[in-house]
């Protein structure tokens, strides 16, 4: 439904985009993760026609973004991050008036419309003007106007950036049910939201895919199972800390303790499976007696700073990761 190929796009000497390639199916919520200034909005911008790319081509549903660019804006449902919203228009009106902008015909209108303040949680508002809403409702309105043209693709920049928890969830579950139904291409720079609605991520990173197999992007079901740093093994104990501690640092293949509340997090040089019973015997010949142990993959945040090239900090010491990384 979207390919892309060899993507540029080049802002006076500073190259936004470099040969950028991957594809998104039919009915695949794919992530577009990246930190501030990775060529997240730039690509957008791109695929939705309000920007021309410097080099390599796009294709959306088939049709070439600038040999037939009304056709691929027919097929198109866009929400940036910051909408022009008309401030002086109930939520109703300015939905209509986007429905009459995107060919909906008038018989249809008021049926599109109810679906829609329904799903996007706007319904008790559909009266108020759009200047009075407040900013997470504001969000609200831009997604709805994205689909009132009951688009086959929707492309969300930022969707649920200044919501609070509450609508970020409602958001999410929305996003996560055109699984199948909708092609949706989903940029955010919060790891856990990618991780939370997409079947798939891209990772970008000055302007280039840097998370990607082939240009088939990174299965998000399968983030905790990409190296992406030492395994970790994660214990809770009662007993004296300091022993059980001083245990753990004598086995073999412990490279780090990473002590909890709780426990202790080992990062392990080595098998897990193979050390693990090793920590077990460690924890209670020093007298402890063992809560829990679990491994645990590395994480989604792991990934995105390996790949972006920044060092993934261990708790208690001071690190930084990219721009735009939020914890």
């Amino acid at each position: 439904m979207i390919e892309v190929k060899g993507l540029s796009r080049k802002f006076g000497p500073v190259w936004a985009l470099r040969d950028l390639s991957f594809a998104v199916a039919e009915g695949e919520v794919v992530g577009f993760l990246g930190p501030n200034g990775a060529g997240k909005t730039t690509t957008m911008r791109i695929l939705t026609g309000s920007l021309a790319p410097t080099a390599g081509q796009a294709r959306v549903a088939g049709f070439d973004i600038l040999d037939r660019p009304l056709e691929v804006r027919r097929r198109i449902g866009f929400m940036p991050e910051h909408a022009a919203l008309h401030p002086d228009q109930s939520v109703r009106g300015y939905l209509d008036f986007v429905a009459e902008v995107k060919g909906v015909p008038p018989n249809q209108r008021p049926q599109r419309l109810g679906w829609v303040l329904e799903r996007t949680g706007l319904t008790g508002v559909a009266g108020k003007l759009v200047g009075n809403l407040s900013h997470g409702f504001r969000k609200r309105a831009c997604l709805a106007q994205a689909l009132v043209g009951d688009p086959d693709v929707l492309i969300l920049d930022e969707p649920t950036s200044g919501l609070d928890p509450h609508q970020i969830v409602e958001i999410r579950e929305l996003i996560r049910s055109f699984r199948g139904k909708r092609t949706v291409l989903f940029s955010s720079h919060i790891l856990s939201e990618v991780g939370a609605v997409c079947q798939r991520v891209l990772i970008l990173n000055g302007g280039r895919l840097v998370g990607q197999n082939g240009s088939e992007g990174v299965d998000a079901a399968d983030l905790a199972r990409i190296p992406a740093g030492k395994p970790r093994v994660v214990l809770s104990w009662d007993g004296n800390r300091e022993a059980v501690e001083a245990a753990l640092r004598g086995v073999t293949g412990v490279d780090d303790i990473l002590l909890t509340e709780t426990g202790a997090e080992v990062l392990i040089a080595g098998n897990p499976v193979e050390i693990r019973p090793k920590l077990v015997e460690s924890v209670v010949n020093a007298g402890g007696l063992l809560q829990n142990i679990q491994d645990k993959g590395p994480s989604l945040e792991d990934l995105f700073l390996r790949l972006t090239g920044a060092d993934i900090p261990h708790s208690g010491e001071p690190g930084k990761g990219p721009a735009g990384v939020e914890p």
